[in-house]
């Protein structure tokens, strides 16, 4: 079976990035732009809130090693999906949460997994986090891609991205690579 895609998007790509290329069946992660109405936009235009993108991350992956339910568990577990347009200090409508899906079983998935958090009381509050269908998808400027593993001294890196990071590998110690 081939690889099968994912485009999420839950804050800064570098984070989501970080994590989801230690997952074990995860091919490759590429970070980039979707949702907005700007043809090739820039790093510079989707921070200014100009083009109605969000930082996404396609996340390739072996289905035969890791579901999609696996990846919107852990998905659902590095971010917090019931802040609109939030997530920390990163404000704007580009560090939204949301998942771009890219078949009918993936909605179904998102939605189920959305209304079963919302259910059992997952969060203070109710999931935000924006379900729509994927679109043109564009790669981030190519200092974007792996910019954790390159830069994990660089101030934010440090400060959000290493602790999501190990966050993550603590609680699904059971699924890297």
């Amino acid at each position: 079976m081939s690889n099968e895609i994912a485009t999420l998007a839950g804050g800064c790509f570098w984070c989501l990035e970080g994590v989801f290329s230690r997952l074990r069946g995860v091919e490759k992660v590429v970070s980039g732009y979707m949702g907005g109405h700007v043809d090739n936009p820039s790093y510079k235009q989707v921070c200014n809130a100009d083009t109605g993108h969000a930082e996404v991350v396609q996340v390739y992956f072996d289905p035969t090693q890791i579901g999609f339910a696996d990846l919107l568990a852990v998905f659902f577990a590095i971010h917090d999906p019931t802040t609109l347009n939030r997530q920390g200090n990163d404000i704007g409508s580009q560090y939204r949460s949301a998942v771009f899906y890219h078949s009918a079983e993936q909605a179904t998935a998102v939605r189920l997994a959305i209304a079963q958090l919302n259910t059992e009381h997952a969060y203070d509050g109710p999931i935000v986090t924006e379900v729509a269908s994927a679109t043109t998808f564009w790669p981030a400027e190519a200092y974007h891609q792996g910019y954790f593993e390159v830069n994990p001294q660089q101030p934010y890196c440090m400060a959000v991205v290493a602790p999501k990071v190990r966050k993550f590998m603590e609680k699904f110690a059971g699924q890297l690579k």
